[in-house]
């Protein structure tokens, strides 16, 4: 056995390679001197027949090879994650502005991307729905719309002492990784290729490369060592450039990449859905939910993708940490003819998050309360325990979370202050907003819940590990490189990570869900443990003692009074022929959910956190600063501390962006206007607020997860809930007299902001 103790902050394995610039992605690959680039001819109208294509001109331009259509495709035209509408190029319609036509081999880039432009297209169009109320009016939905109930909401709302209504929008948002979409595909022998791609999902780039090229999926190979970024963007749109690449190289022979423009890049691929959200909620005198109706209605795109899950998230997370005794949801997932919406951090709970946290400003404004004091009146709580999917919340904390952080944060003493700078100043007004956050942790698709594992001790004590998750920055394989040198008790340096490749683990998940450190982790510690088992039994028969006597320490292995190197244990062991390499595999338990009712267990634990923000804004020029953050999070028992700090302050700010500056603008015709960084406004460092605390909430998993911690990804996005609803209080007290909701959407530009300090004054 091994003593664990504390875990330890350990540094990104990847730090000193990003900062000297030493790290190698995709591109940084040498390339070889027959490298073909490629580039897709993109539709220029979001619905049409595509009656012909002339690529004459296209053919004919410099430095291309060859030219590629869906008749050139040996398997199926499609590289979809669910529902096999995705096609790698467009045959016979066209459904979005930017949707691949075809596909240019070139001998650099920039000719790829020239002669692209080339191509005749004739086109007969269709009516096109572009917007959400456009896609409402026709009736044009996904699938059919889902509908999630507990206990009778219309009866219980017309014995409410409070009745009221409101809706409001939120935005989408691009997902702006450093490192754009990029692929390389190199042609092997006998009809296999590799493929070297910046995915989440290397499983599922390679079943798709497999069935696009009608071979195997054994015949594909697919590596990915690190990310320059993702947040869900790279789990189904990076097939499209994968196979691309590997079609190419496998009809050429030659080897080929696609490296994406920026620009392209931004237009081709699908973003955070955009949501409507309606709603009638009943409440006491005291502010407390008696019955609640909401409507989310959210903008999917052309195509399947994943809008069936993300949508099902949403609903899960509409009540966030409340109890909602009679609630109906309904989900409404509609199509349109734009790009089709995908895979963000966080997948739908951010959008479900903020409908529910609307509604208790809304309850509260209506009150003339506190709204903190409106949110845990209406917090989970003994007898009160169980969500609109029929799940029991067994692991509240949100209470106890929000309490500590009104007292650590001097909440109310701030609030205070706040009334009466407000009361003070006629132009600048300041808000102040404590949100918490309660997030579902596994895939709601049972069967993605689940990881495998490799781990390889050489005679020389040195430890290699591979497992299916994907390293986009967040730090995964130094967490799971911690677990196994935990298992040996030896220094974290001592294993090697080494990159996820679809030949030395199969079938994985995508890293997703949050849920990267809790599969991999666990299946990487039983890889470890069933080799340590090994080696003990090994010890305690080469030193005639009991196995319990056995333990691997920092100082090396003892064995009753004897103590031994890990070097010279394992070079022991090799040479006495004990298998020193093991495979893990690790399935979520507990989870099971049934989808025609919307009820069960999805999620295997939550995990839970609270924000206090404060922002100022001008009521001239609708600007607003962000002047101070604390937080308070649940990571459970940290597997790296310096690791989880880092995710929860980049989670936060990205959240942030998403609710003020980053807005995805749309012309009337489905063209994408905001598809540079001239036009797409992300935060920078100016944007991070002077005042941040971040601190970790003490208190172990409750379930038996990897070291008893918790998921850190995607949970603290929403945390940043909390400034946008501190700018709405800010507009609130633009006319403190006025107890109807400040009609505000999201992102809280200056225009919008603007324009709720118009109407709620005008009120």
């Amino acid at each position: 056995m091994a003593d664990h103790g504390a875990n330890p902050a350990h540094a990104h394995d990847s730090a000193h390679l990003h900062v000297s610039g030493s790290a190698r992605y995709c591109d940084d690959e040498a390339e070889p001197a027959d490298l073909l680039h490629l580039a897709f001819g993109q539709s220029t109208v979001a619905h049409a027949r595509l009656v012909a294509m002339d690529l004459a001109a296209v053919r004919a331009a410099p430095g291309v090879v060859a030219v590629f259509t869906a008749g050139d495709i040996p398997g199926a035209n499609d590289v979809s994650p669910v529902a096999g509408d995705d096609r790698l190029l467009a045959d016979g319609e066209v459904t979005f502005v930017g949707q691949p036509l075809f596909l240019v081999a070139a001998t650099s880039q920039l000719a790829a991307r020239k002669a692209a432009r080339l191509g005749q297209i004739s086109y007969e169009p269709r009516p096109a729905c572009l917007t959400i109320e456009q896609a409402q009016a026709a009736q044009s939905l996904l699938e059919p719309t889902q509908r999630m109930v507990q206990g009778d909401p219309d009866a219980a709302l017309a014995t409410a002492a409070h009745r009221l209504s409101g809706q409001f929008d939120m935005g989408g948002q691009d997902h702006f990784y450093l490192e754009g979409q990029i692929a390389l595909a190199r042609p092997g022998e006998d009809g296999q290729v590799h493929v070297l791609s910046s995915t989440q999902h290397p499983s599922e780039v390679q079943h798709l490369v497999a069935h696009l090229l009608a071979v195997p999926s054994a015949d594909v190979t697919v590596e990915v060592r690190r990310m320059g970024g993702a947040f869900g963007g790279k789990e189904t749109q990076a097939a499209f450039f994968a196979a691309a690449a590997a079609l190419v190289a496998t009809l050429t022979g030659r080897p080929a990449k696609f490296r994406c423009d920026r620009d392209d890049d931004m237009v081709m691929t699908g973003k955070r859905h955009d949501f409507r959200v309606t709603y009638e909620v009943g409440c006491d005198d005291h502010g407390r939910v008696i019955a609640l109706k909401l409507l989310l209605s959210a903008r999917c795109g052309a195509t399947f993708d994943l809008s069936a899950g993300i949508n099902d998230r949403a609903m899960f997370h509409a009540d966030n940490c409340y109890f909602l005794p009679h609630v109906e949801i309904l989900s409404e997932r509609l199509k349109t003819h734009t790009v089709s919406n995908t895979a963000f951090r966080g997948f739908g709970g951010p959008q479900g998050m903020l409908a529910i946290e609307r509604v208790m400003d809304h309850i509260a404004q209506a009150l003339g309360a506190d709204p903190l004091d409106v949110r845990l009146a209406n917090a989970y709580g003994p007898g009160r325990n169980v969500t609109p999917y029929g799940m029991t919340v067994e692991d509240n904390i949100a209470p106890q979370i929000m309490a500590r952080l009104r007292h650590d944060s001097r909440y109310d003493a701030r609030r205070a202050a706040v009334v009466a700078f407000n009361a003070r100043n006629t132009v600048l007004k300041k808000g102040i907003a404590l949100a918490p956050v309660k997030f579902g942790i596994s895939f709601t698709t049972t069967h993605l819940n689940q990881a495998g594992a490799l781990v390889h001790v050489y005679a020389d004590g040195s430890i290699q590990i591979n497992h299916g998750g994907t390293e986009m920055g967040q730090g995964l394989y130094i967490k799971v490189a911690a677990v196994v040198a935990q298992v040996f008790a030896v220094p974290v340096g001592q294993v090697r990570i080494t990159a996820t490749r679809t030949d030395k683990v199969p079938n994985t998940s995508a890293t997703a869900a949050s849920s990267g450190a809790d599969l991999n982790g666990m299946a990487a510690h039983y890889a470890a443990t069933a080799i340590r088992d090994r080696l003990t039994a090994f010890v305690a028969r080469t030193f005639a003692c009991a196995e319990q006597d056995v333990l691997f320490t920092p100082a090396g292995v003892r064995a009753g009074a004897a103590t031994l190197s890990f070097a010279t244990l394992c070079h022991k062991a090799h040479r006495a022929r004990i298998q020193l390499s093991a495979t893990g595999f690790y399935a979520t338990p507990e989870i099971e959910y049934d989808r025609a009712a919307h009820k069960g267990r999805p999620f295997y634990y939550f995990a839970y956190g609270a924000a206090v923000s404060e922002v100022v804004i001008d009521t001239l020029t609708g600007e607003h600063r962000v002047l101070a953050v604390d937080i308070l999070h649940d990571v459970g028992r940290s597997l790296n501390p310096a690791i989880d700090v880092g995710q929860i302050e980049g989670a936060f700010l990205q959240g942030q962006g998403w609710l003020t500056t980053e807005e995805l603008v749309f012309d009337g015709a489905g063209r994408l206007l905001t598809h540079s960084p001239a036009t797409y406004k992300i935060p920078t460092a100016s944007d991070r607020p002077r005042h941040v605390t971040i601190a970790l909430w003490d208190g172990d998993n409750v379930k038996p997860t990897i070291h008893r911690s918790k998921a850190v990804g995607e949970p603290p996005f929403m945390l940043a809930n909390s400034v946008f609803l501190a700018l709405g209080q800010a507009v609130v007290a633009t006319a403190p007299h006025n107890r109807a909701i400040p009609q505000l959407d999201a992102p809280a530009t200056p225009e919008r902001i603007l324009r709720a300090i118009a109407a709620h004054r005008g009120a």
